[in-house]
């Protein structure tokens, strides 16, 4: 029985608890900004790049796990996070793409809300 409450306890705590990025402020201060440096855009063709902006992501263990899930996936060539300017450049692999409900599923179920998608090179 003892068992049993301390599980429903557990439980409860764990599915009342806000999750990583979903409408939390997440901030962690004193903490350098770094680009990301998964790949080079320059070494993919432009049909190939995704410029994607996210809100939510404020530290180098956010990136590091955008990075993780995007380079899971057989399609992706690399990834790229900028942190200073939300964003997240993704390159496909030659001849494959990634929808935009797929992109945006993949960073909501990580924490964080994409604001804009665009396909191609951007000068910057």
């Amino acid at each position: 029985m003892k068992t049993l409450i301390i599980a429903i306890a557990f439980v409860a705590i764990f599915f009342t608890s806000p999750s990583h990025g979903a409408d939390v402020e997440h901030k962690h201060e004193g903490q350098a900004l770094e680009p990301s440096t998964s790949f080079s855009t320059e070494k993919a063709s432009c049909e190939n790049i995704i410029n994607i902006k996210v809100n939510g992501l404020v530290c180098d263990f956010c990136a590091r796990s955008l990075e993780k899930v995007f380079l899971k996936r057989d399609d992706v060539a690399g990834i790229k996070v900028d942190l200073s300017k939300s964003s997240v450049v993704v390159a496909t692999k030659s001849g494959l793409t990634i929808d935009d409900t797929s992109l945006k599923n993949l960073i909501k179920d990580s924490g964080y809300n994409v604001t804009t998608i665009d396909r191609g090179c951007k000068d910057e």
